[in-house]
């Protein structure tokens, strides 16, 4: 397998409040600045670097050896890597799964993602936790910390900013690929009996593909597509899509899941598309100290008091006092109480703020998918 040690050579993350960290780059030789946060997943780093929320971020992973199970052309969560940067502790020298068709280091290297390793991603994490999401560089010009600090104060924060554009689709599409499964089985997706339309604010192929496991025939549109034209594709349900950024910022989105509020049509959202329908039916958000992102995150259904481990990535989250008097309260957080999911009161309309597609993390909550679909069956009658 192909590698990038040639590319390997000292490297430094500095971040706003002036603290440097010295350790060995790796990937791609580049500057690359966005807002620091951790991810305390122990597997799946391939679908992390892939998931365009991610977008204007640095990614640091918790685990302590990352790159040990390669990368392969089948876990991609979208066409090439979104994620500003990526940080590790101890990059594995060496790639052992039967899976692997390559490794971390030139993966990184071919989609131009810089890297970093061998510093105290601990310590990091315990700084992000205590003073909150950081701006931050990755950079291979050690000699002048004081000039990469400074880089790194004046990139943007991702208060306000619409990086949905960024990423969405420059055109519809359609999806019919189920599960991943091993070489040689045969396929088992359930039979098409509804077409779903999904706004694609920066979604994951792995959503796409538990849709159409559920049933579903699914189209992608664009993030500023028209609530009218969306509908003029005759959709029995309505997806909105995770992606990047401030939702706030995302005003056309906002003003289009509202206006398909209005229709009756079953409506499913996941993460940025849960806070999107938060903003549409009347509620507000806020940006957390330092976000949710990994594969362990706990959270309760209210309804049937069942605790589920979560993967989760996101930086916002709806404001829970928001929602009185306009939607209901359905999934909390147990690690510090805030809005995991959410329903209208009268209409076929839910959310969820975490990743029920499970690319990586657990599939404790893949039955979302199909609640989504016994709502379109209902709709039906």
């Amino acid at each position: 397998m192909a590698d990038d040690a040639g590319n390997r050579s000292p490297a430094l993350l500095a971040l706003e409040d002036g603290s440097i960290y010295r350790g060995v780059g790796f990937g791609a030789v580049a500057d690359q600045a966005g807002e620091l946060v951790f991810n305390t997943a122990i597997t799946g780093y391939q679908e992390i670097l892939t998931d365009p929320s991610y977008r204007g971020q640095i990614v640091m992973m918790t685990a302590p050896e990352i790159g040990n199970v390669g990368v392969n052309a089948e876990d991609f969560e979208s066409a090439h890597p979104f994620c500003a940067g990526f940080v590790v502790r101890n990059l594995s020298p060496r790639v052992s799964n039967w899976r692997a068709e390559g490794d971390l280091g030139a993966f990184m290297a071919k989609y131009g993602v810089a890297g970093i390793a061998g510093i105290d991603t601990r310590a990091i994490t315990r700084r992000l936790r205590i003073g909150g999401a950081q701006r931050a560089i990755v950079t291979r010009q050690v000699d002048d910390p004081a000039a990469a600090v400074a880089r790194a104060r004046q990139h943007p924060s991702l208060d306000g900013r619409d990086l949905v554009k960024e990423v969405t689709s420059a055109k519809p599409y359609a999806w019919n690929e189920g599960l991943w499964q091993t070489p040689g089985t045969e396929r088992n997706d359930m039979p098409v009996r509804h077409r779903v339309v999904a706004y694609d604010f920066g979604i994951k192929r792995g959503i796409l593909r538990r849709l159409r496991h559920a049933g579903c025939s699914v189209s992608v549109v664009p993030a500023q597509t028209p609530a009218n034209v969306l509908l003029g594709e005759r959709p029995d349900g309505i997806f909105l899509s995770n992606g990047p950024g401030d939702p706030a910022a995302v005003d056309y989105a906002v003003t289009a899941a509202a206006e398909l509020c209005q229709t009756g049509k079953p409506i499913f959202g996941i993460c940025l598309g849960h806070q999107i329908l938060g903003l549409a039916l009347g509620g507000k958000t806020y940006k957390l100290k330092f976000g949710h992102h990994g594969a362990n995150h706990p959270v309760m259904d209210l309804t049937t008091r069942k605790v589920e481990i979560t993967s989760q990535n996101h930086g916002f989250a709806v404001d829970v006092d928001s929602l009185a008097g306009k939607a209901v309260l359905t999934h909390i957080n147990l690690n510090d109480r805030t809005v995991e999911g959410m329903r209208h009161d009268r209409l076929p309309i839910f959310s969820v703020q975490y990743h029920p597609e499970a690319s990586p993390g657990p599939n404790d909550p893949s039955y979302l998918f199909d609640r989504f679909v016994k709502l379109m069956d209902e709709a039906k009658r």
